[in-house]
């Protein structure tokens, strides 16, 4: 697929060589119909908390239909990106929300998925409990009324987790836990998914599902993902964009660029391999 270069670049945001990528080519752009977000441009962001720099001058793009993976050490400003991407902590720079037409994007939906859940597991609650509970403001004991139970299992039927309704939130595998956490992450539709680190602990199985469903969602739904993941062979498979971080941005481009790349190679192998 051959695209063209984003008619609204961002001052700094890209290494010599690279440029934006608009989304003029998925398909509801060829059928005209406007996008709610296309984009979002970070343009030099900096977080300072109690006198210390988190953030120095990061910007960046992330698109609609694309998967954008943030990766990086420990302390490398991941989670405080994300934080202020989520409005939760105060920045100097500008986040703007675009549509496909360059204008301000109003009423911008985000869905999250934490890296888990704490909850007693003890708990009776079931998965459809938990889901009617978060859809509806009627309490759960009161009966689950259809039309909620019906927009329930059509929110689990999305990340393939339907038969699971009626399993107690406890007994579920670290991997149908996260799945279920999409399937409400995705109701409503969001125009921005982000996924923190979503499958930390999951065994390999649990793991792989998951990151299929992620991927059949981005084919199927035009909305953007940002991804925070240490699994760098994840990021190299599912990602189509990759940002790596240092306290800013450092390298970003597709897997491929930023694998290959001498700032790849001092943050992951200074140590003699992978952090």
């Amino acid at each position: 697929m051959t695209h063209k270069p984003c008619p609204h670049p961002v001052t700094g945001a890209h290494h010599a060589g690279e440029e934006h990528i608009a989304c003029a080519d998925h398909a509801a752009c060829r059928e005209n119909t406007p996008c709610r977000l296309c984009r979002i441009e970070v343009d030099q962001l900096n977080v300072v908390l109690g006198g210390q720099a988190l953030l120095k001058d990061v910007s960046l793009h992330i698109h609609c239909g694309e998967l954008t993976a943030l990766i990086g050490t420990n302390g490398a400003g991941k989670t405080t990106l994300l934080r202020a991407l989520l409005g939760q902590i105060e920045y100097k720079g500008t986040i703007r929300h675009l549509t496909s037409e360059g204008l301000p994007a109003a009423e911008i939906r985000t869905g999250y998925v934490p890296q888990q859940l704490e909850f007693d597991r003890s708990s009776p609650v079931t998965v459809m409990d938990f889901m009617a509970g978060s859809l509806s403001r009627r309490a759960v004991f009161l009966g689950i009324p259809k039309k909620t139970r019906e927009r329930a299992l059509a929110a689990l039927a999305r990340t393939h987790c339907e038969k699971l309704c009626d399993r107690p939130l406890g007994a579920l595998s670290g991997g149908e836990l996260q799945r279920v956490l999409l399937a409400l992450a995705l109701t409503p539709q969001p125009d921005l998914l982000i996924l923190d680190e979503p499958v930390s602990g999951v065994d390999q199985n649990g793991l792989e599902t998951f990151y299929q469903t992620v991927d059949e969602l981005k084919h199927k739904n035009h909305m953007a993902i940002l991804l925070v993941s240490h699994d760098l062979d994840v990021v190299e498979r599912y990602a189509d964009r990759v940002v790596l971080m240092q306290g800013t941005v450092i390298k970003q481009g597709s897997p491929e660029v930023v694998f290959d790349s001498p700032e790849f190679e001092q943050v992951f192998y200074a140590r003699g391999g992978r952090a």
